[in-house]
């Protein structure tokens, strides 16, 4: 597929089915993390256009053009979100990567996952119809009860930048599929492709408040949105600092939350592995894909040290062929990391682990064919304590620590030793033992001989510090569900008897 030259569109906030000038007509930069250049604006909403958005959104539960609509009618919508999706996928694309950093083939990859997760929430909400009332057996036969599924109201939705458009369809499409009206608040690091979401809901029709999305920074429009009283529930992807300020924030109001945080996932390799290249593609893969920057990056290899010397001198080998360049160009493997901020951060962390004793075994430099933008070499680093920060702390950029270990006891330690739980893989083809280490595992996700792979069926989530609730499959509709039990006395013409009747006259 060509990828195309476009112009970045200039967008408002996406309010009522409308483009809508923020309150305070404040806007802020986009900048390009491959050129280091500004190139375009986004609005910054504040607490006021939150307080609209809000109202629009209850609005809309209230009308019968979305509050009472039936899964049906709901995944026809789903359904022309998806189509369009598709249409303007190479636009698409090249606003993320140009917006993110993102290899291109890899942002194209993401949009084509964006269309088919709207595609299964359309069948997924099709489906609510026929589980909307469902009877529940009960011991009397006085009475009769059934739970009634029901959209949950108001939800807000706070995503990162890492994986823009795909992490706000991960919560826009359960919601809507639910009969939620939504206000999504997209990072402001990476917001164009969140906002061109706004334009394909108004090109297919869906009524006015049931999405609406608002940029801006998370303490003037993130903020006010978590502790508005309107809204019913918050679903955030990001830091875990961050999220434990919304849920304070939330409890204020009992307020419903869902978090899915960071992570420092494990990636334990067995000397009997199928392949050594195999073997070593999934840990490259597991760690430096999307720029490493990947809240589920299996970035601590936990390696067993009858193969370790062979093992790292092929991983070095494969991470010195991967191609680091301007994420547009063909076969980009490595691009940027999304900001200066973040670029920093990530070079203070390499340089910690080896002011600590830790060997940059590979990489931990800026690649020197490329003099603009924030681009870091992939890196490996060895001989690390696990006292030491790298072991410890999620890095959010391409960079590998790795240890050893002689026993399936130690490697188990190991891989559990992290305040984090979102991810964990094992390679090895003893399938006994990995099922053993399934078990062992003390993370939401387990990857068996791979790393990394997502679907839109399965639940997708940690433990820990990594949050809790789950996120895609059947389990992201029912975050948007509110499930009410309705109970019918199935005798009214026999009376309940509790009390004795007064004498009648």
């Amino acid at each position: 597929m060509a990828i195309p030259n476009i112009r970045i569109p200039c967008r408002q906030l996406f309010i009522d089915g409308e483009w809508r000038e923020p309150v305070k007509k404040n806007r802020f930069p986009i900048i390009n993390p491959a050129t280091e250049e500004t190139i375009g604006d986004i609005p910054a909403a504040t607490a006021e256009d939150v307080d609209i958005a809000v109202k629009a959104a209850r609005n809309a539960l209230c009308r019968d053009d979305w509050g009472s609509t039936t899964g049906a009618q709901r995944a026809k919508y789903l359904r022309a979100i998806a189509a369009k999706v598709l249409e303007k996928k190479p636009e698409l694309a090249t606003l993320e990567t140009i917006d993110n950093g993102k290899p291109w083939f890899e942002a194209a990859s993401d949009i084509d996952d964006v269309a088919a997760c709207f595609e299964y929430y359309a069948d997924l909400a099709e489906a609510l119809d026929s589980k909307k009332k469902t009877e529940v057996k009960l011991h009397l036969d006085a009475f009769k009860t059934h739970v009634y599924r029901e959209p949950l109201g108001v939800v807000g939705l706070i995503t990162p930048w890492n994986y823009p458009l795909l992490m706000s369809t991960w919560k826009v499409a359960p919601a809507l599929a639910a009969g939620c009206a939504a206000v999504l608040k997209p990072s402001e690091m990476a917001s164009i492709t969140s906002l061109e979401l706004g334009e394909i809901c108004r090109e297919v029709g869906l009524p006015p408040g049931a999405l609406n999305i608002l940029t801006g920074l998370g303490h003037d429009a993130g903020s006010p949105l978590v502790s508005h009283p309107d809204v019913d529930k918050i679903a955030f992807t990001g830091s875990g600092p961050t999220g434990f300020r919304i849920m304070t924030a939330a409890a204020q109001l009992a307020k419903p939350v869902t978090l899915e945080l960071g992570g420092k996932s494990p990636i334990v390799v067995f000397d009997d592995i199928h392949d050594l290249d195999i073997a070593v593609e999934w840990t490259l893969f597991g760690c430096f894909w999307t720029n490493g920057q990947i809240c589920s990056a299996t970035s601590r290899l936990i390696l067993q040290e009858t193969i370790a010397s062979k093992f790292l001198d092929r991983l070095l080998e494969w991470t010195k062929n991967i191609k680091i360049a301007d994420p547009l160009e063909e076969d980009c493997k490595l691009g940027p990391v999304i900001s200066r901020g973040q670029y920093e951060k990530v070079m203070k962390f390499i340089s910690t682990a080896k002011n600590e004793g830790a060997t940059i075994l590979y990489g931990g430099e800026r690649p020197p064919h490329l003099k603009k933008g924030y681009y870091i070499q992939p890196t490996i680093i060895t001989d690390v304590d696990t006292s030491m920060e790298i072991w410890k702390e999620e890095v959010f950029g391409p960079v590998l620590c790795v240890k050893t270990f002689k026993t399936e006891e130690e490697a188990i330690a190991l891989a559990n030793d992290t305040k984090y739980g979102l991810g964990s893989a094992i390679l090895s083809k003893d399938l006994d033992r990995c099922e053993r280490f399934t078990k062992a595992f003390q993370s939401g996700i387990v990857w068996i001989n791979c790393s990394q792979p997502c679907f839109w069926q399965p639940p997708w989530g940690g433990k820990k510090r990594s949050g809790f609730g789950r996120e895609l499959g059947e389990w992201g509709l029912e975050n948007y569900l509110n499930i009410k039990q309705v109970t019918q006395y199935a005798s009214p013409n026999e009376p309940w008897a509790f009390y004795k009747s007064p004498s009648k006259l």
